[in-house]
């Protein structure tokens, strides 16, 4: 069913125009890339603010960081499905995808978990230190995301 997915998503007019259309592919493509840095750049910020300071002014920091994180991953959203349509029938199996996939997963339930165990206490400038732990897991989570999406290029 997967590979049937797969194969309807790379036939489909979205498919046709990415491949055909080298402004297409190349702006989604850039767009891709800026989305990754907002939401790793804007998530990396924040982590390294609640790891050095024990999340001392860590609110401050967040109004900027996290709305900068959700922008780009709106942006990564539609461009990626764009680019995984070219290609999704070898891309879609390629197992840095995959990796890929799972860690974007395990960052998004991070933060999930975090702002809902957390969120009263980032609001008043007071997280235990056990919240590091989550910023630890979420650092590498989506620095393991990027890496891998970087590597279905080369696999």
């Amino acid at each position: 069913m997967y590979l049937d997915l797969l194969a309807a998503l790379e036939g489909s007019w979205l498919g046709h125009a990415g491949r055909h259309s080298a402004w297409l592919y190349t702006i989604a493509n850039l767009l891709h890339v800026l989305g990754a840095a907002f939401v790793v750049g804007g998530i990396a910020v924040f982590d390294l603010k609640v790891l050095a300071e024990h999340g001392k002014h860590a609110w401050q920091v967040g109004r900027y960081a996290i709305p900068l994180a959700a922008a780009g991953l709106a942006l990564q959203i539609p461009t990626g499905t764009l680019l995984l349509a070219v290609e999704a029938r070898a891309l879609g199996v390629n197992p840095a995808f995959y990796l890929k996939l799972a860690f974007i997963a395990v960052g998004l339930i991070n933060v999930i978990l975090f702002h809902t165990r957390f969120g009263t206490a980032l609001q008043a400038g007071t997280l235990p230190p056990e919240a590091r732990v989550y910023a630890l897991v979420s650092l590498v989570a989506w620095i393991v995301a990027l890496l891998a999406g970087r590597m279905i290029a080369y696999l």
